[in-house]
């Protein structure tokens, strides 16, 4: 793809796509081992990296720019909720169905939304989400509606393993979905499919000269990042026992978008890093101080959009080599 730069392409054809995932992995079991009386808070960082790794192909990649990933989130979290309450309670058939309403609703969704663009395209993804949170709040007889749903028990993970209140069994589930589908994220990027993906975003008009089907390739895509934010909203709903409205919210879709850009975009890499070091922040300044958590969130946003994580090492360099002078 000559629409990518050098080394953009490089980096995608030389780093193979099991490294990150397998460091993610490993790094996470360490942190489960390390810190075993923390491990609710680190599967919800597990679960939010997944999501923000959905939203980063939407975003970083595709170009998308939206404010209603919250709602892909939700609804894999309620269909996951409602067959475990209804059907079954086997954690895995309850994380297919969330994978597969994710990227339904995100074709359809997607077949409207990706007709129009910027401000537009951004707009209409806060009304789909606002639209959503509404309907499973009128419909309380599947959902729960405003005292959200909790009348399920998940079965044994396998039939063998029981998820436990410490989180022991739940966390190590969570980190084994996050490795799957962040190696599938990356093999997806390096792909001639996400090549072609990152070529509209850096340049539709050529891309569309050139060929390509732009929508399709677009909707491909949105569909992919929905299934993926349709499994992390499944996780949270088996390993928390419970679905509420908020994750629905417009709130949610705002602070995965803040943790993409305090990790950077279009990597993958800076979903996870960002989704770490949010929900870290988030967790220290709220137990610290409860009514002025944002303030500390506001700071950091802050300095990554006044000094991007990309310029970190030139800054780095610039201080040394001054010291060294």
């Amino acid at each position: 793809m000559r629409l990518l730069s050098a080394s953009s392409a490089d980096a995608l054809a030389l780093a193979p796509a099991w490294r990150a995932p397998l460091i993610t992995v490993l790094l996470a079991l360490l942190a489960r081992w390390w810190l075993p009386d923390q491990l609710g808070l680190l599967s919800h960082i597990v679960i939010m990296a997944l999501l923000v790794i959905s939203l980063d192909l939407v975003v970083g990649i595709a170009g998308l720019a939206t404010l209603g990933h919250g709602a892909l989130f939700g609804v894999g979290a309620y269909a996951a909720g409602i067959f475990a309450s209804r059907v079954s309670g086997d954690p895995l058939l309850g994380l297919g169905v969330a994978l597969v309403v994710g990227a339904v609703f995100a074709l359809i969704t997607g077949l409207f939304l990706l007709r129009y663009q910027g401000f537009t395209f951004l707009m209409l993804t806060v009304a789909v989400v606002q639209i959503t949170a509404n309907l499973a709040q009128k419909a309380r007889a599947w959902t729960g509606g405003d005292d959200g749903l909790n009348s399920y028990t998940m079965n044994p993970l396998l039939g063998h393993f029981e998820f436990d209140l410490d989180g022991r069994v739940g966390s190590l589930y969570v980190i084994a979905v996050l490795g799957i589908g962040y190696w599938l994220a990356k093999r997806v990027l390096q792909s001639p499919f996400g090549l072609a993906v990152r070529g509209i975003h850096e340049n539709r008009a050529r891309m569309a000269a050139l060929g390509t089907p732009v929508f399709k390739r677009l909707l491909g895509m949105y569909v992919f990042a929905g299934a993926l934010a349709g499994v992390a909203g499944a996780l949270s709903a088996q390993t928390n026992g419970i679905v509420a409205l908020d994750s629905l919210s417009f709130a949610l879709s705002a602070e995965i978008l803040v943790m993409l850009i305090l990790g950077g975009t279009g990597t993958l890499n800076g979903a996870v890093i960002g989704a770490v070091i949010f929900t870290l922040l988030h967790h220290t300044a709220a137990s610290i101080n409860p009514y002025h958590w944002l303030f500390v969130i506001g700071t950091a946003l802050m300095l990554v959009v006044i000094l991007p994580p990309h310029k970190w090492g030139g800054l780095l360099a610039r201080l040394r080599s001054g010291r060294a002078a």
